[in-house]
């Protein structure tokens, strides 16, 4: 009783990874463009305070806006339109090493804290601090 003897053809155990990179790559795709829309809500809230460390030793210039529309340079309350020229004295007084700090109340709107830092560098404004609330003094 011979067998006939038959060769098996042996199975091939691989797997195709070429689809499962397409979708991942898909996944990826829709992931950095939905991303951005969703990033930013539309919530009214309180940014925290910050970690930052203390000026060391230079020659500061503050500029200090209130919630009710003060401005302040160093300790001498001005107007709105007598910023640029407050602050290019102030400027001009000072070396070259200068820091302008700009202490904002939380509740002033962002387009007059832009607008303000914009009328500093204009006169001459060019090293720029913000002012926040060290954590665990509030």
């Amino acid at each position: 009783m011979n067998r006939p003897f038959i060769e098996q053809a042996s199975t091939v155990a691989k797997i195709n990874v070429t689809p499962i990179i397409d979708v991942a790559l898909v996944l990826v795709i829709i992931l950095m463009v939905t991303a951005p829309m969703i990033a930013v809500s539309d919530l009214n809230i309180k940014l925290p305070p910050a970690e930052t460390r203390s000026l060391e030793s230079v020659n500061r210039v503050t500029l200090t806006i209130g919630r009710g529309g003060e401005i302040a340079v160093d300790d001498t309350e001005v107007g709105y339109g007598q910023v640029a020229s407050v602050l290019a004295a102030k400027l001009a007084d000072k070396k070259d090493d200068n820091v302008l700090v700009v202490r904002a109340d939380e509740g002033v709107p962002y387009a007059s804290v832009q607008d303000l830092i914009s009328q500093a560098k204009a006169v001459g404004a060019k090293r720029i601090a913000i002012a926040t609330q060290q954590r665990g003094n509030q």
